[in-house]
């Protein structure tokens, strides 16, 4: 990839992705494959004013073999430097950026069960940071084009070919055309004028129905809201987009309230393996029944990695026709494919989903009905005959989805 290009696009994720401003740091979270990226975002941000740039690199080979020679208490036990780090990120609260590239398959064949019990064990340790820096923080998760990743959706092209085909599609979905800020200031406000929409019904369920089997209701808390696009942190107002791309327009369901049963329409990316053409059942918002043509055990693993991890975070609307499924390509990857389709998410909801969520605490907001969960995991649930109608307060219904596509 030309530099000048990948200057235009480390630019977009500086300005409108994290949107750091002077004096603060960034953390850069990325694959030892991606350093000429890692270069023109380190720079971009120095220009940007940031006062440090910290960067966490990963390597997908290196990582498996830790999974595969740490015990469960090593992988599970923070260090005494690695919490101090924690620490710092809730005092000064830098902004995070993580560059996705690996292969979908890269964690094919360690112990699911041994990684599952390590965060689990972790998680409670490392989650009193967590709640500190909840919805203060700056922090996007955009792409970069791994040969291994390329090769998974293009198998039939050179690896430097599926590289380059794969780059052009992060590039033209992430919207990094002649000005991409502007770009991304005209889609958000698009975005917006949705959920303004939809947030004046004043909904109280949404209905699921395809012709694939789906047929489920989730239940929405009163006050809840929908939402898309930038959003901005507590406290300090600062607008940022956490994800590139996006088309999603999304809330927060009320934990303990959906029933009926939903097909996956694309696979689902989970822990570095695939997990296909699989189905869920919920009974009074509990997820009860899963079935999978491959990977089954893994996703019972993963509604089982808390006692909420089974329940509900997100139901998130992405129209059929849309920059990302008009590509036609399957990414193999849960940024993209989660906005070429409508997905739900297991696990943690977002508090700041919440009218006046500012002035709730933590558990009030939870008590309202947002689920709070170790994981948050979306899966994919669009298709072209997916409807999904609108129950508002009153007892209307309004449709929302119409053929896979908005219905307004």
């Amino acid at each position: 990839m030309k530099k000048s290009i990948l200057k235009k696009y480390a630019d977009l994720l500086i300005k409108k992705g994290v949107s750091l401003k002077k004096g603060q740091e960034l953390n850069l979270y990325i694959n030892l494959d991606q350093q000429p990226l890692a270069k023109c975002i380190t720079e971009a941000a120095y220009k940007a004013g940031a006062r440090k740039v910290n960067i966490y690199w990963n390597d997908d080979e290196i990582k498996k073999l830790d999974y595969k020679y740490q015990t469960v208490e090593t992988l599970s036990t923070p260090e005494k430097w690695e919490l101090e780090r924690l620490e710092h990120r809730c005092q000064a609260l830098p902004c995070r950026l993580f560059i996705e590239s690996s292969d979908p398959d890269c964690l094919k064949g360690v112990n699911q069960a041994k990684v599952a019990k390590s965060k689990a064990k972790q998680y409670p340790i490392i989650k009193p940071y967590l709640d500190r820096v909840e919805n203060k923080e700056q922090w996007c998760i955009a792409a970069a084009a791994g040969k291994e990743w390329a090769k998974k959706v293009f198998p039939d092209m050179s690896s430097s070919k599926a590289t380059e085909k794969l780059w052009e599609a992060i590039l033209y979905t992430s919207r990094v055309w002649d000005n991409p800020v502007e770009e991304w200031e005209k889609h958000n406000a698009i975005l917006k004028k949705k959920y303004d929409y939809l947030n004046s019904l004043g909904l109280k369920e949404l209905k699921y129905k395809s012709s694939n089997g789906t047929d489920l209701r989730v239940g929405l808390i009163e006050d809840c809201l929908f939402a898309g696009g930038s959003e901005f942190t507590l406290g300090t107002g600062i607008e940022f987009n956490p994800n590139i791309p996006s088309e999603e327009i999304f809330t927060t369901p009320m934990r303990g309230d959906a029933d009926g049963i939903v097909f996956a329409t694309k696979p689902l990316s989970y822990q570095g393996e695939l997990i296909e053409n699989f189905s869920i059942r919920f009974e009074n918002g509990k997820a009860t029944e899963v079935h999978a043509e491959k990977n089954e055990e893994l996703l019972k693993k993963m509604i089982s990695m808390d006692e909420t991890a089974c329940y509900l975070g997100e139901c998130a609307l992405i129209a059929e026709d849309s920059p990302i499924n008009n590509t036609g390509i399957l990414f193999y990857n849960t940024l993209f494919d989660e906005n070429a389709s409508c997905h739900l998410a297991l696990g943690m909801g977002f508090s700041n989903l919440i009218k006046d969520y500012d002035k709730y605490s933590l558990d009030e907001l939870k008590d309202k009905g947002i689920n709070d969960s170790m994981i948050h995991v979306d899966f994919m649930i669009g298709s072209e005959d997916l409807n999904i109608t609108g129950v508002t307060r009153e007892g209307k219904e309004i449709a929302i989805f119409k053929n896979g596509n908005w219905a307004f």
